[in-house]
């Protein structure tokens, strides 16, 4: 993606996915499906409300991930975008989901 206007834009390629997962803000939980992941953040389709803002620290959990934890850049429409925080523990198992685990989902219905 070019950065024409000097904005902060997506810095890693993105790879669809489809992954239950929880996410946790304060006292606030909701279920959550990861849409797509990368190597330093992932989007998360939310079935319920959550209020949590951009910059606002957030954990998530997943079967094939783990515990992680990331600060969420924006939450729009039902959708919430969560940055990785840049630490080991995440980059390994970031690492070992891709090594491991990951499949990429292609779209049921195509024109």
């Amino acid at each position: 993606m070019s950065n024409n206007l000097g904005m902060d834009v997506r810095k890693s390629p993105r790879s669809r996915c489809r992954l239950d997962s929880k996410i946790h803000y304060f006292q606030q939980q909701a279920d959550a499906r990861v849409i797509n992941i990368s190597r330093t953040g992932l989007a998360l389709e939310l079935s319920t409300k959550l209020t949590a803002a951009a910059g606002s620290q957030v954990t998530i959990e997943n079967d094939d991930i783990g515990h992680l934890e990331g600060v969420v850049r924006w939450n729009y429409g039902g959708r919430i975008g969560i940055m990785f925080r840049p630490n080991s523990n995440s980059i390994a198992k970031i690492a070992a989901y891709f090594r491991h685990f990951h499949q990429e989902v292609r779209p049921v219905l195509t024109r």
